[in-house]
């Protein structure tokens, strides 16, 4: 062990530099197993109803988290002097009376929400009228070049889907480039079969949340809706089962003669708030300590069935108690934050620990985070999100993002030191899967700050009510936690900001806000 860790100190002498190697040892060694089941068993306990955002028992997990800050020393970073960052949530009801899409070409149609077209929920509803020309992609989609160079600037983006059992699989990154490309919307033209296209319709009407205090047209705001066959066939001159069926190419073409204008109005039902929760252990170096380490996760998860965010009962189970997502990556930040805090003297920047909730809901609470920010995000030099980090590989743990800025390599390096730790840091995996859009990280990278992204994958309990505090694996999640912890001992003791690689700078920040 000395040995070891003697090789460590060698290897990142910066990390050390403020710090004995005994005191960081000690810090080290108070992050265990024991610890890691402790919380998660908190967390993800039956009494905390899958912490749906919002809901009383969410509320519960806040001001645990927010003892455990208060316990270690850590300052207040939320709202009025308090560790809580409080955000407001509306539900709302599609007013179908006066809402319409309005489809113009050969045959002009109407379409009325939830009887002749389905509103997709993946981007908020625009707030006022929007009318654009249509480009329809065809073929075979191409990961590496989304929009097959077409141009979508304030026209809608269409897409051929087919239908499963499970629904229809729309890749979220084609979304996401099709808007930062202009888009001003997106539809789905389907082949679902009847039974699933009405339940899919019954849905439009239900209520749905609604994050208040965000700019009303961000760059995620867009029209997003579905219709059928047949109305596309009508409506556009197309031949969707002809263009499903092709399997080749990959193309974007604007169909001549086309507009959509789309309108979708809300009724306000009520107003609710949900927390973040944010703690500072402040800097030790006069200069560098007005910068930030952020250390993240989400405390939230996906209720019961009911709550309107997908939990489906198994048997008797009934809760979705969200043990890997994302009460490990919480019980990470809290391990984290209590180590750190036994250092004397502190880490030369000063290190930022926040849970944030509605992650489950569209990253509710890391969006309004980074358009409120507590602390400024021009001085914020990292984020470290663990999200499901307590499942899978006992010695392996991917890490998204590495190829982006030089914490990539940073990582590599101090995972290198630290054999002792047997954890082994790759790359994503699942490139086609997006996740890199699909945590709170990403409200941190689209406002330029550079992240790295833990995550053990999914898994069949994803999701699931079968995702239990007992399938965790604390010792391996423990481990995980220290490897985090050195990382960001490094960041937060280096001589120099991380730095962006120029190319994924241009591409994940780009026009942002």
């Amino acid at each position: 062990m000395r040995q070891l860790f003697g090789l460590g100190a060698l290897l990142v002498p910066c990390a050390l530099a403020a710090q004995t190697a005994a005191t960081v040892q000690r810090a080290v060694n108070s992050i265990t197993a024991e610890d890691v089941r402790h919380h998660i068993g908190v967390l993800a306990d039956d009494s905390m109803l899958g912490r749906a955002t919002p809901s009383p028992q969410l509320e519960q997990v806040a001001s645990y988290v927010a003892d455990q800050f208060r316990r270690f020393g850590l300052k207040p970073a939320g709202d009025n002097g308090g560790y809580l960052q409080r955000y407001t949530v509306a539900q709302r009801v599609v007013d179908t009376a006066t809402s319409a899409i309005r489809i113009v070409g050969a045959t002009p149609v109407t379409l009325k929400p939830g009887v002749d077209a389905y509103l997709l929920r993946f981007t908020p509803l625009p707030t006022r009228e929007i009318s654009g020309p249509v480009v329809l992609f065809t073929g075979t989609p191409d990961s590496a070049n989304p929009l097959a160079g077409a141009d979508l600037r304030g026209a809608w983006a269409a897409i051929i889907g087919t239908a499963t059992a499970q629904g229809i699989s729309i890749n979220p990154g084609w979304i996401m480039a099709a808007l930062r490309a202009g888009a001003i919307g997106w539809l789905v033209i389907s082949n679902r079969p009847d039974a699933q296209w009405q339940n899919r319709l019954a849905r439009t009407t239900l209520p749905s949340l609604t994050l208040e205090g965000v700019p009303a047209d961000s760059e995620l705001a867009a029209g997003s809706f579905e219709i059928r066959d047949p109305t596309a066939a009508a409506a556009l001159g197309i031949d969707p089962p002809t263009l499903r069926a092709r399997t080749s190419g990959w193309s974007g073409r604007r169909l001549p003669a086309i507009t959509i204008t789309y309108l979708v109005k809300q009724r306000e039902l009520v107003r609710a708030s949900a927390p973040n929760v944010i703690g500072v252990l402040e800097g030790s170096d006069p200069k560098l300590k007005g910068e930030y380490v952020f250390f993240t996760g989400h405390m939230d998860h996906i209720g019961t069935p009911g709550v309107g965010e997908g939990c489906v009962a198994q048997g008797a189970d009934s809760i979705c108690n969200g043990a890997d997502d994302d009460a490990s990556g919480t019980t990470a930040v809290i391990e984290t934050a209590a180590a750190f805090a036994k250092l004397a003297p502190h880490p030369k920047r000063s290190l930022a620990f926040m849970t944030v909730s509605g992650e489950e809901r569209g990253l509710w609470g890391s969006q309004f985070f980074s358009e409120h920010p507590t602390v400024p995000l021009t001085n914020v030099v990292a984020d470290l999100n663990s999200d499901m980090v307590g499942r899978n590989w006992k010695d392996t743990i991917v890490v998204i993002g590495k190829e982006h800025s030089n914490l990539g390599a940073t990582l590599n390096r101090v995972a290198a030191a630290h054999p002792e730790l047997r954890m082994t840091p790759i790359d994503d995996i699942w490139p086609q899967e997006r996740f890199y859009f699909r945590s709170d990280h990403y409200n941190f990278a689209r406002k330029g700050v550079p992240i790295l992204f833990f995550f053990n994958g999914t898994h069949p309990d994803y999701h699931q009510a079968s995702d239990s505090p007992d399938k965790i694996d604390a010792e391996k999640e423990a481990r995980i936690v220290k490897l985090v912890f050195y990382l960001g001992l490094e960041v937060a003791n280096g001589a120099e900001r991380p730095k962006w690689n120029p190319d994924s700078y241009k591409q994940i920040v780009g026009g942002a806000n």
